[in-house]
Protein backbone atom coordinates (compact mmCIF):
# COMPACT_ATOMS: atom_id res chain seq x y z
CA UNK A 1 0.00 0.00 0.00
CA UNK A 2 2.85 2.38 0.84
CA UNK A 3 4.45 1.81 -2.56
CA UNK A 4 1.10 2.36 -4.27
CA UNK A 5 0.68 5.72 -2.49
CA UNK A 6 4.21 6.71 -3.52
CA UNK A 7 3.37 5.84 -7.14
CA UNK A 8 0.28 8.07 -7.02
CA UNK A 9 2.42 10.87 -5.59
CA UNK A 10 4.94 10.43 -8.42
CA UNK A 11 2.13 10.60 -10.97
CA UNK A 12 0.85 13.82 -9.40
CA UNK A 13 4.37 15.35 -9.41
CA UNK A 14 4.66 15.06 -13.20
CA UNK A 15 2.87 18.15 -14.50
CA UNK A 16 2.17 16.81 -17.99
CA UNK A 17 0.80 13.51 -16.68
CA UNK A 18 -1.28 15.30 -14.05
CA UNK A 19 -2.86 17.59 -16.65
CA UNK A 20 -3.61 14.66 -18.93
CA UNK A 21 -5.31 12.68 -16.17
CA UNK A 22 -7.42 15.67 -15.08
CA UNK A 23 -8.37 16.38 -18.70
CA UNK A 24 -9.39 12.75 -19.22
CA UNK A 25 -11.56 12.77 -16.08
CA UNK A 26 -13.29 16.02 -17.10
CA UNK A 27 -14.07 14.70 -20.60
CA UNK A 28 -15.43 11.47 -19.10
CA UNK A 29 -17.68 13.46 -16.75
CA UNK A 30 -19.03 15.45 -19.72
CA UNK A 31 -19.75 12.19 -21.56
CA UNK A 32 -21.53 10.61 -18.58
CA UNK A 33 -23.56 13.77 -17.96
CA UNK A 34 -24.75 13.82 -21.58
CA UNK A 35 -25.79 10.15 -21.35
CA UNK A 36 -28.66 11.15 -19.04
CA UNK A 37 -30.01 14.07 -21.10
CA UNK A 38 -33.19 12.75 -22.74
CA UNK A 39 -34.21 13.82 -26.24
CA UNK A 40 -36.57 16.83 -26.18
CA UNK A 41 -40.24 15.82 -26.34
CA UNK A 42 -39.81 12.38 -24.70
CA UNK A 43 -41.11 11.56 -21.22
CA UNK A 44 -38.38 9.61 -19.35
CA UNK A 45 -41.06 7.81 -17.30
CA UNK A 46 -42.23 5.96 -20.45
CA UNK A 47 -38.85 4.39 -21.29
CA UNK A 48 -39.26 1.18 -19.31
CA UNK A 49 -40.21 -0.79 -22.44
CA UNK A 50 -37.00 0.28 -24.18
CA UNK A 51 -34.95 -0.77 -21.16
CA UNK A 52 -36.61 -4.20 -21.22
CA UNK A 53 -35.80 -4.55 -24.93
CA UNK A 54 -32.10 -3.82 -24.34
CA UNK A 55 -31.68 -6.46 -21.64
CA UNK A 56 -29.96 -8.77 -24.13
CA UNK A 57 -29.02 -9.40 -27.75
CA UNK A 58 -27.54 -6.90 -30.17
CA UNK A 59 -29.53 -3.99 -28.74
CA UNK A 60 -28.24 -4.92 -25.31
CA UNK A 61 -24.71 -4.78 -26.70
CA UNK A 62 -25.35 -1.31 -28.13
CA UNK A 63 -26.81 -0.15 -24.83
CA UNK A 64 -23.80 -1.50 -22.98
CA UNK A 65 -21.34 0.28 -25.30
CA UNK A 66 -23.28 3.53 -24.87
CA UNK A 67 -23.27 3.27 -21.08
CA UNK A 68 -27.07 3.01 -20.89
CA UNK A 69 -27.67 6.05 -23.13
CA UNK A 70 -29.47 3.86 -25.71
CA UNK A 71 -32.16 2.73 -23.26
CA UNK A 72 -32.46 6.23 -21.77
CA UNK A 73 -33.25 7.79 -25.19
CA UNK A 74 -30.37 10.15 -24.55
CA UNK A 75 -28.85 12.67 -26.94
CA UNK A 76 -25.87 10.24 -26.94
CA UNK A 77 -28.14 7.22 -27.59
CA UNK A 78 -26.29 6.01 -30.72
CA UNK A 79 -22.95 6.27 -28.95
CA UNK A 80 -19.63 5.73 -30.65
CA UNK A 81 -20.59 2.58 -32.58
CA UNK A 82 -21.39 4.39 -35.89
CA UNK A 83 -17.83 5.72 -35.89
CA UNK A 84 -16.50 2.23 -35.13
CA UNK A 85 -18.56 0.84 -38.04
CA UNK A 86 -17.23 3.55 -40.38
CA UNK A 87 -13.67 2.83 -39.25
CA UNK A 88 -14.09 -0.88 -39.99
CA UNK A 89 -15.46 -0.11 -43.47
CA UNK A 90 -12.57 2.24 -44.26
CA UNK A 91 -10.09 -0.32 -42.92
CA UNK A 92 -11.54 -3.02 -45.19
CA UNK A 93 -11.46 -0.60 -48.14
CA UNK A 94 -7.77 -0.03 -47.39
CA UNK A 95 -7.24 -3.74 -48.04
CA UNK A 96 -9.42 -4.17 -51.13
CA UNK A 97 -9.40 -0.78 -52.96
CA UNK A 98 -6.15 0.50 -54.57
CA UNK A 99 -7.08 4.17 -53.94
CA UNK A 100 -7.23 3.59 -50.18
CA UNK A 101 -4.09 1.45 -50.30
CA UNK A 102 -2.29 4.40 -51.88
CA UNK A 103 -3.48 6.70 -49.09
CA UNK A 104 -2.19 4.26 -46.49
CA UNK A 105 1.28 4.48 -48.01
CA UNK A 106 1.26 8.30 -47.99
CA UNK A 107 2.05 8.47 -44.28
CA UNK A 108 0.61 11.25 -42.13
CA UNK A 109 -1.16 13.06 -44.99
CA UNK A 110 -2.82 9.81 -46.09
CA UNK A 111 -3.90 9.07 -42.53
CA UNK A 112 -5.55 12.49 -42.26
CA UNK A 113 -7.44 11.91 -45.52
CA UNK A 114 -8.69 8.52 -44.32
CA UNK A 115 -9.77 10.02 -40.98
CA UNK A 116 -11.73 12.67 -42.84
CA UNK A 117 -13.42 10.03 -45.01
CA UNK A 118 -14.23 8.07 -41.85
CA UNK A 119 -15.94 11.13 -40.35
CA UNK A 120 -18.04 11.71 -43.48
CA UNK A 121 -19.02 8.04 -43.54
CA UNK A 122 -19.94 8.25 -39.84
CA UNK A 123 -22.35 11.11 -40.56
CA UNK A 124 -23.88 9.11 -43.42
CA UNK A 125 -24.39 6.08 -41.16
CA UNK A 126 -25.92 8.27 -38.46
CA UNK A 127 -28.41 9.78 -40.91
CA UNK A 128 -29.71 6.23 -41.50
CA UNK A 129 -29.49 4.97 -37.91
CA UNK A 130 -31.14 7.98 -36.26
CA UNK A 131 -34.55 7.56 -38.01
CA UNK A 132 -34.36 3.79 -37.40
CA UNK A 133 -33.78 4.44 -33.69
CA UNK A 134 -36.78 6.77 -33.56
CA UNK A 135 -38.99 4.17 -35.28
CA UNK A 136 -37.90 1.49 -32.79
CA UNK A 137 -38.46 3.92 -29.92
CA UNK A 138 -41.96 4.70 -31.18
CA UNK A 139 -42.84 0.99 -31.34
CA UNK A 140 -41.51 0.32 -27.85
CA UNK A 141 -43.34 3.29 -26.36
CA UNK A 142 -46.53 2.01 -28.01
CA UNK A 143 -46.27 -1.12 -25.85
CA UNK A 144 -46.77 0.96 -22.70
CA UNK A 145 -49.50 3.16 -24.15
CA UNK A 146 -47.23 6.14 -24.89
CA UNK A 147 -46.15 7.66 -28.18
CA UNK A 148 -43.60 9.96 -29.74
CA UNK A 149 -44.57 13.38 -31.12
CA UNK A 150 -45.50 12.79 -34.76
CA UNK A 151 -44.63 16.25 -36.06
CA UNK A 152 -42.13 16.59 -38.88
CA UNK A 153 -40.18 19.15 -36.84
CA UNK A 154 -39.66 16.64 -33.98
CA UNK A 155 -38.36 14.00 -36.40
CA UNK A 156 -35.90 16.42 -38.04
CA UNK A 157 -34.61 17.92 -34.79
CA UNK A 158 -34.25 14.48 -33.16
CA UNK A 159 -32.21 13.16 -36.10
CA UNK A 160 -29.99 16.25 -35.96
CA UNK A 161 -29.54 15.92 -32.18
CA UNK A 162 -28.72 12.19 -32.34
CA UNK A 163 -26.24 12.76 -35.18
CA UNK A 164 -24.62 15.72 -33.42
CA UNK A 165 -24.47 13.76 -30.16
CA UNK A 166 -22.50 10.89 -31.71
CA UNK A 167 -20.19 13.29 -33.54
CA UNK A 168 -19.60 15.11 -30.24
CA UNK A 169 -18.66 11.80 -28.60
CA UNK A 170 -16.23 11.17 -31.46
CA UNK A 171 -14.74 14.62 -30.86
CA UNK A 172 -14.40 13.86 -27.14
CA UNK A 173 -12.57 10.63 -28.00
CA UNK A 174 -10.13 12.45 -30.27
CA UNK A 175 -9.49 15.09 -27.59
CA UNK A 176 -8.79 12.37 -25.00
CA UNK A 177 -6.28 10.80 -27.40
CA UNK A 178 -4.54 14.16 -28.00
CA UNK A 179 -4.69 15.73 -24.54
CA UNK A 180 -5.52 12.85 -22.21
CA UNK A 181 -4.35 9.31 -21.48
CA UNK A 182 -5.01 6.30 -23.68
CA UNK A 183 -6.93 5.82 -26.90
CA UNK A 184 -9.95 8.12 -26.57
CA UNK A 185 -12.45 6.08 -28.60
CA UNK A 186 -11.62 2.86 -26.76
CA UNK A 187 -11.63 4.71 -23.45
CA UNK A 188 -15.16 6.01 -24.04
CA UNK A 189 -16.38 2.49 -24.87
CA UNK A 190 -14.72 1.21 -21.69
CA UNK A 191 -16.40 3.93 -19.59
CA UNK A 192 -19.77 2.98 -21.07
CA UNK A 193 -19.22 -0.67 -20.17
CA UNK A 194 -17.81 -0.13 -16.69
CA UNK A 195 -20.60 2.35 -15.82
CA UNK A 196 -22.96 -0.64 -15.53
CA UNK A 197 -20.64 -2.74 -13.38
CA UNK A 198 -21.44 -1.17 -9.94
CA UNK A 199 -25.19 -1.61 -10.46
CA UNK A 200 -24.74 -5.20 -11.67
CA UNK A 201 -22.55 -6.23 -8.75
CA UNK A 202 -24.87 -4.58 -6.19
CA UNK A 203 -27.88 -6.35 -7.69
CA UNK A 204 -26.06 -9.69 -7.66
CA UNK A 205 -25.01 -9.15 -4.04
CA UNK A 206 -28.57 -8.28 -3.04
CA UNK A 207 -30.01 -11.30 -4.86
CA UNK A 208 -27.53 -13.68 -3.20
CA UNK A 209 -28.44 -12.36 0.23
CA UNK A 210 -32.12 -12.45 -0.65
CA UNK A 211 -34.08 -15.18 -2.40
CA UNK A 212 -31.22 -16.72 -4.42
CA UNK A 213 -29.47 -19.76 -2.97
CA UNK A 214 -25.87 -19.67 -1.80
CA UNK A 215 -25.73 -16.47 0.19
CA UNK A 216 -22.47 -14.63 0.78
CA UNK A 217 -20.30 -17.70 0.12
CA UNK A 218 -21.75 -18.07 -3.37
CA UNK A 219 -21.21 -14.38 -4.07
CA UNK A 220 -17.55 -14.59 -3.02
CA UNK A 221 -17.15 -17.64 -5.26
CA UNK A 222 -18.56 -15.66 -8.20
CA UNK A 223 -16.05 -12.85 -7.55
CA UNK A 224 -13.16 -15.35 -7.45
CA UNK A 225 -14.34 -16.88 -10.74
CA UNK A 226 -14.58 -13.40 -12.27
CA UNK A 227 -10.99 -12.60 -11.25
CA UNK A 228 -9.84 -15.91 -12.76
CA UNK A 229 -11.61 -15.12 -16.06
CA UNK A 230 -10.03 -11.65 -16.09
CA UNK A 231 -6.62 -13.32 -15.72
CA UNK A 232 -7.39 -15.57 -18.70
CA UNK A 233 -8.41 -12.53 -20.77
CA UNK A 234 -5.15 -10.78 -19.89
CA UNK A 235 -3.25 -13.83 -21.14
CA UNK A 236 -5.27 -13.74 -24.37
CA UNK A 237 -4.74 -10.02 -24.95
CA UNK A 238 -1.04 -10.02 -24.04
CA UNK A 239 -0.07 -13.32 -25.66
CA UNK A 240 2.52 -12.88 -28.44
CA UNK A 241 4.89 -15.00 -30.48
CA UNK A 242 8.23 -13.22 -30.79
CA UNK A 243 9.92 -13.75 -34.17
CA UNK A 244 13.61 -12.72 -34.03
CA UNK A 245 14.84 -10.36 -36.76
CA UNK A 246 18.52 -9.67 -37.47
CA UNK A 247 19.57 -6.47 -39.23
CA UNK A 248 22.72 -6.33 -41.33
CA UNK A 249 25.52 -3.96 -40.36
CA UNK A 250 26.03 -0.77 -42.37
CA UNK A 251 28.94 1.64 -42.04
CA UNK A 252 28.18 5.25 -42.97
CA UNK A 253 31.20 7.49 -42.45
CA UNK A 254 32.56 6.74 -39.00
CA UNK A 255 29.25 5.34 -37.69
CA UNK A 256 27.92 1.82 -37.77
CA UNK A 257 24.19 1.17 -38.21
CA UNK A 258 22.27 -2.07 -37.81
CA UNK A 259 23.76 -5.28 -36.55
CA UNK A 260 21.19 -5.58 -33.75
CA UNK A 261 18.62 -8.26 -33.13
CA UNK A 262 15.03 -7.23 -32.64
CA UNK A 263 11.77 -9.15 -32.85
CA UNK A 264 8.33 -8.97 -34.43
CA UNK A 265 5.60 -9.57 -31.81
CA UNK A 266 2.86 -11.56 -33.55
CA UNK A 267 -0.24 -11.48 -31.34
CA UNK A 268 -2.08 -14.69 -30.55
CA UNK A 269 -5.33 -12.74 -30.83
CA UNK A 270 -4.54 -10.29 -33.64
CA UNK A 271 -8.24 -9.81 -34.43
CA UNK A 272 -9.07 -8.56 -30.90
CA UNK A 273 -12.87 -8.37 -30.37
CA UNK A 274 -13.86 -7.93 -34.02
CA UNK A 275 -14.77 -11.64 -34.58
CA UNK A 276 -17.22 -11.49 -31.65
CA UNK A 277 -18.86 -8.33 -33.01
CA UNK A 278 -19.14 -9.81 -36.52
CA UNK A 279 -20.51 -13.10 -35.18
CA UNK A 280 -23.13 -11.35 -33.03
CA UNK A 281 -24.32 -9.39 -36.05
CA UNK A 282 -24.53 -12.55 -38.19
CA UNK A 283 -26.53 -14.38 -35.49
CA UNK A 284 -29.42 -11.94 -36.00
CA UNK A 285 -29.76 -12.67 -39.73
CA UNK A 286 -31.56 -16.07 -39.44
CA UNK A 287 -33.88 -14.62 -36.76
CA UNK A 288 -34.78 -11.75 -39.08
CA UNK A 289 -35.36 -14.03 -42.09
CA UNK A 290 -37.54 -16.60 -40.33
CA UNK A 291 -39.42 -13.81 -38.58
CA UNK A 292 -41.47 -13.38 -41.79
CA UNK A 293 -42.56 -17.03 -41.63
CA UNK A 294 -45.30 -18.43 -39.39
CA UNK A 295 -44.43 -22.12 -39.64
CA UNK A 296 -43.67 -24.22 -36.58
CA UNK A 297 -40.18 -25.04 -37.88
CA UNK A 298 -39.41 -21.34 -38.19
CA UNK A 299 -40.67 -20.75 -34.65
CA UNK A 300 -38.34 -23.49 -33.43
CA UNK A 301 -35.37 -21.84 -35.14
CA UNK A 302 -36.26 -18.48 -33.61
CA UNK A 303 -36.51 -19.97 -30.12
CA UNK A 304 -33.17 -21.78 -30.54
CA UNK A 305 -31.32 -18.65 -31.71
CA UNK A 306 -32.87 -16.32 -29.15
CA UNK A 307 -31.85 -18.47 -26.19
CA UNK A 308 -28.42 -17.04 -25.35
CA UNK A 309 -27.74 -19.86 -22.90
CA UNK A 310 -28.86 -22.65 -25.25
CA UNK A 311 -26.55 -25.22 -26.87
CA UNK A 312 -27.22 -24.44 -30.53
CA UNK A 313 -26.92 -20.68 -30.11
CA UNK A 314 -23.53 -20.93 -28.39
CA UNK A 315 -22.27 -23.69 -30.70
CA UNK A 316 -23.01 -21.69 -33.85
CA UNK A 317 -21.74 -18.54 -32.15
CA UNK A 318 -18.39 -20.21 -31.28
CA UNK A 319 -17.97 -21.62 -34.82
CA UNK A 320 -18.61 -18.18 -36.34
CA UNK A 321 -16.05 -16.59 -34.01
CA UNK A 322 -13.39 -19.14 -34.99
CA UNK A 323 -14.11 -18.56 -38.70
CA UNK A 324 -14.12 -14.76 -38.38
CA UNK A 325 -10.90 -14.84 -36.36
CA UNK A 326 -9.09 -16.48 -39.29
CA UNK A 327 -10.80 -14.15 -41.77
CA UNK A 328 -10.04 -10.90 -39.92
CA UNK A 329 -6.47 -11.97 -39.12
CA UNK A 330 -5.89 -12.77 -42.80
CA UNK A 331 -7.05 -9.33 -43.98
CA UNK A 332 -5.25 -7.33 -41.28
CA UNK A 333 -1.92 -9.19 -41.11
CA UNK A 334 -0.06 -9.19 -44.42
CA UNK A 335 3.05 -11.46 -44.23
CA UNK A 336 4.12 -10.46 -47.77
CA UNK A 337 4.19 -6.77 -46.86
CA UNK A 338 6.03 -7.53 -43.61
CA UNK A 339 8.65 -9.52 -45.53
CA UNK A 340 9.09 -6.70 -48.07
CA UNK A 341 9.49 -4.07 -45.33
CA UNK A 342 12.01 -6.28 -43.57
CA UNK A 343 14.01 -6.81 -46.77
CA UNK A 344 13.93 -3.08 -47.55
CA UNK A 345 15.50 -2.36 -44.14
CA UNK A 346 18.21 -5.05 -44.58
CA UNK A 347 16.53 -7.30 -42.03
CA UNK A 348 16.09 -11.06 -42.11
CA UNK A 349 14.89 -13.88 -39.90
CA UNK A 350 17.85 -16.13 -38.93
CA UNK A 351 17.73 -19.35 -40.93
CA UNK A 352 15.06 -18.09 -43.37
CA UNK A 353 15.72 -16.62 -46.81
CA UNK A 354 14.45 -13.06 -47.34
CA UNK A 355 11.46 -12.46 -49.61
CA UNK A 356 8.96 -15.21 -50.42
CA UNK A 357 10.37 -17.71 -47.91
CA UNK A 358 10.09 -15.15 -45.11
CA UNK A 359 6.46 -14.41 -46.07
CA UNK A 360 5.64 -18.14 -46.05
CA UNK A 361 7.38 -18.55 -42.69
CA UNK A 362 5.42 -15.68 -41.11
CA UNK A 363 2.16 -16.96 -42.61
CA UNK A 364 2.80 -20.42 -41.18
CA UNK A 365 3.45 -18.99 -37.71
CA UNK A 366 0.28 -16.87 -37.85
CA UNK A 367 -1.77 -19.91 -38.87
CA UNK A 368 -0.41 -21.92 -35.96
CA UNK A 369 -0.94 -19.30 -33.25
CA UNK A 370 -4.34 -18.19 -34.61
CA UNK A 371 -5.85 -21.67 -34.08
CA UNK A 372 -5.50 -21.76 -30.26
CA UNK A 373 -6.20 -18.02 -30.15
CA UNK A 374 -9.51 -18.47 -32.00
CA UNK A 375 -10.61 -21.34 -29.72
CA UNK A 376 -9.66 -19.31 -26.66
CA UNK A 377 -11.57 -16.29 -27.99
CA UNK A 378 -14.64 -18.44 -28.66
CA UNK A 379 -14.45 -19.82 -25.11
CA UNK A 380 -14.26 -16.32 -23.64
CA UNK A 381 -17.22 -15.25 -25.79
CA UNK A 382 -19.55 -18.01 -24.53
CA UNK A 383 -18.48 -17.84 -20.88
CA UNK A 384 -21.42 -15.50 -19.99
CA UNK A 385 -23.78 -18.30 -21.07
CA UNK A 386 -22.11 -20.70 -18.59
CA UNK A 387 -22.38 -18.00 -15.93
CA UNK A 388 -26.13 -17.61 -16.55
CA UNK A 389 -26.61 -21.40 -16.42
CA UNK A 390 -24.81 -21.38 -13.06
CA UNK A 391 -27.38 -18.95 -11.68
CA UNK A 392 -25.59 -15.63 -12.16
CA UNK A 393 -27.90 -12.75 -13.10
CA UNK A 394 -27.86 -11.60 -16.74
CA UNK A 395 -26.51 -8.12 -15.96
CA UNK A 396 -23.59 -9.51 -13.95
CA UNK A 397 -22.94 -12.51 -16.22
CA UNK A 398 -21.99 -10.28 -19.17
CA UNK A 399 -18.80 -9.30 -17.32
CA UNK A 400 -17.64 -12.95 -17.27
CA UNK A 401 -16.48 -12.75 -20.87
CA UNK A 402 -17.50 -11.63 -24.31
CA UNK A 403 -16.87 -8.28 -25.92
CA UNK A 404 -17.26 -6.25 -22.73
CA UNK A 405 -14.55 -8.00 -20.73
CA UNK A 406 -12.06 -8.11 -23.62
CA UNK A 407 -12.50 -4.38 -24.24
CA UNK A 408 -12.13 -3.60 -20.55
CA UNK A 409 -8.92 -5.63 -20.24
CA UNK A 410 -7.41 -4.28 -23.47
CA UNK A 411 -8.12 -0.61 -22.73
CA UNK A 412 -7.01 -0.79 -19.10
CA UNK A 413 -3.72 -2.45 -20.05
CA UNK A 414 -3.09 0.11 -22.81
CA UNK A 415 -3.79 3.03 -20.44
CA UNK A 416 -1.55 1.59 -17.71
CA UNK A 417 1.23 1.08 -20.25
CA UNK A 418 1.08 4.76 -21.22
CA UNK A 419 1.12 5.90 -17.59
CA UNK A 420 4.06 3.62 -16.75
CA UNK A 421 6.05 4.72 -19.80
CA UNK A 422 5.67 8.38 -18.75
CA UNK A 423 6.81 7.51 -15.23
CA UNK A 424 9.87 5.63 -16.48
CA UNK A 425 10.69 8.43 -18.94
CA UNK A 426 11.17 10.74 -15.94
CA UNK A 427 13.22 8.18 -14.00
CA UNK A 428 10.44 7.12 -11.65
CA UNK A 429 9.64 3.50 -10.87
CA UNK A 430 6.83 1.87 -12.82
CA UNK A 431 3.39 1.08 -11.47
CA UNK A 432 4.58 -2.24 -10.05
CA UNK A 433 7.90 -3.35 -8.59
CA UNK A 434 7.60 -6.80 -10.16
CA UNK A 435 5.60 -8.14 -13.06
CA UNK A 436 5.69 -4.85 -14.92
CA UNK A 437 3.21 -4.31 -17.67
CA UNK A 438 4.20 -6.24 -20.75
CA UNK A 439 5.04 -4.25 -23.86
CA UNK A 440 6.84 -1.22 -22.42
CA UNK A 441 10.40 -2.57 -22.80
CA UNK A 442 12.39 -4.53 -25.30
CA UNK A 443 13.34 -3.92 -28.90
CA UNK A 444 10.28 -4.31 -31.08
CA UNK A 445 10.43 -4.25 -34.83
CA UNK A 446 7.19 -2.57 -35.92
CA UNK A 447 5.68 -3.75 -39.17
Amino acid sequence: MKRFIETLQNIWKIEDLRKRLITTILFVLVYRFGSYIVLPGINPANLEALQNQTSGGLLGLLDMFSGGAFSHASIFALGIMPYISASIVVQLLGIAVPYFQKMQREGESGRKKMNQITRYLTVLILLFQSPAYLVNLSVQLGHVGASLPQSFWFQVTSVIILTAGSMFIMWLGERITDKGIGNGISFIIMIGIIARFPTAIVQEFASRLGDAAGGLVMFIGEIVCLLFVIGLCILLVQGTRKVPVQYAKRVVGNKQYGGVRQYIPLKVNAANVMPIIFAQAIMFIPITLVGFSHSEAASGIVSAFTDNSGFWYNFVFAVLIIAFTYFYTAITINPTQMAEEMKRNNGFIPGVKPGKKTAEYLDEIMSRITLPGSFFLALVAILPAFARISGVSTSFAQFYGGTSLLILVGVVLDTLQQIESRLLMRHYDGLMKSGRIKGRTGNISAY
